[in-house]
């Protein structure tokens, strides 16, 4: 695919999330792979895993040299064959998996280290999305909203199907004052109750994608208001970054990090600078659940020879 970048490209980098483990779905892929791979490195659709579809997709607004993907080294044997032509300054190794907000704030002090003022976009590894290009054209409005606003930090809320209850959602709130199609960020509901959902799908809330958009200033600002320690243990180790120092320096400071996930921590503080951009026009699913797949290689009309030893509700 051909990247459909404009002059403002030099700006822009992905950091692509692929260190997660996977857990509800192993059911499904273990039937697939008869190993314990996470589903990021599965190739459930066609013969292209999750993980390479989604630096496919980002490289439609992203130079490929500036998305980088993290990783955890215990996923090593399951990641090393998928990573052929991609930069090797492009993989960053965490040495162990800590949540969402390590794996960012890593990813943040590399881009830094290089581009102090870039506009980063961050993408899950282990989506669905039924159409490239319609994601990445929403994508391209989030960088052009905080070029015009930098403050901004743009997550992409998604135009539900249904009142699914195992998603996270956004429920907006006014406009964004100089943003096109842009909304604050109301409130954040979790896995709401069936009665909830089916109000959260008729008040027109959006389900949360987890892909944001901001520059590097906005996104450290934020994370210095809503998780100091966590700012300050990464802020420790940037001299580091991008040096022979890095590794050691992250094996330290991973030795004393609990789990912590973006969203909880930090992104559900609700800053007033946060801000949702409507998702239309295409389908998404996380394929958190065996269920979910099936329902996806359905409507697709496709059934694969696994299907049938896969119990959907199998988690």
């Amino acid at each position: 695919m051909d990247c459909v970048c404009e002059p403002h490209e030099r700006e822009r980098w992905g950091l692509i999330l692929a260190g997660g483990e996977g857990v509800r779905l192993r059911p499904l892929t273990r039937v697939v792979y008869g190993d314990e791979r996470p589903k990021q490195f599965c190739a459930l659709l066609g013969r292209e895993t999750l993980l390479e579809r989604t630096r496919r997709r980002a490289a439609l607004a992203i130079p490929p040299g500036r998305v980088l993907v993290s990783l955890v080294r215990a996923h090593e044997p399951f990641w090393s064959p998928l990573l052929g032509g991609m930069p090797p300054h492009c993989a960053l190794v965490q040495p162990q998996g800590r949540g969402t907000a390590p794996a960012i704030l890593h990813g943040l002090s590399r881009i830094a280290a290089t581009a102090p003022l870039a506009a980063v976009a961050i993408f899950p590894a282990d989506h669905w999305v039924s159409d490239d290009r319609a994601l990445m054209a929403h994508v391209l409005a989030a960088f052009s909203a905080v070029r015009v606003r930098p403050e901004l930090v743009v997550l992409l809320g998604v135009a539900p199907e249904d009142a699914e209850t195992d998603y996270g959602w956004i429920e907006p709130g006014g406009p964004v004052r100089g943003g096109t199609r842009l909304y604050r960020v109301q409130r954040f509901w979790e896995k709401p109750t069936p009665a909830l959902a089916e109000d959260l799908f008729e008040r027109g809330c959006l389900w949360n994608s987890f892909i944001l958009v901001a520059r590097v200033p906005a996104l450290a600002a934020l994370v210095r208001s809503a998780a100091p320690d966590l700012a300050s243990a990464f802020a420790a180790v940037q001299p580091a970054i991008g040096t022979g120092e890095e590794a050691p320096a992250l094996e330290a400071l991973y030795a004393t990090l609990p789990p912590v996930g973006f969203s909880d921590r930090v992104l559900a503080t609700r800053p007033a600078n946060l801000a949702v951009l409507p998702v239309q026009g295409l389908a998404w699913s996380d394929w958190g659940q065996p269920a979910r797949v099936l329902a996806t290689l359905g409507r697709l009309g496709i059934r694969p020879a696994w299907a049938g030893r896969v119990a959907p509700r199998s988690a």
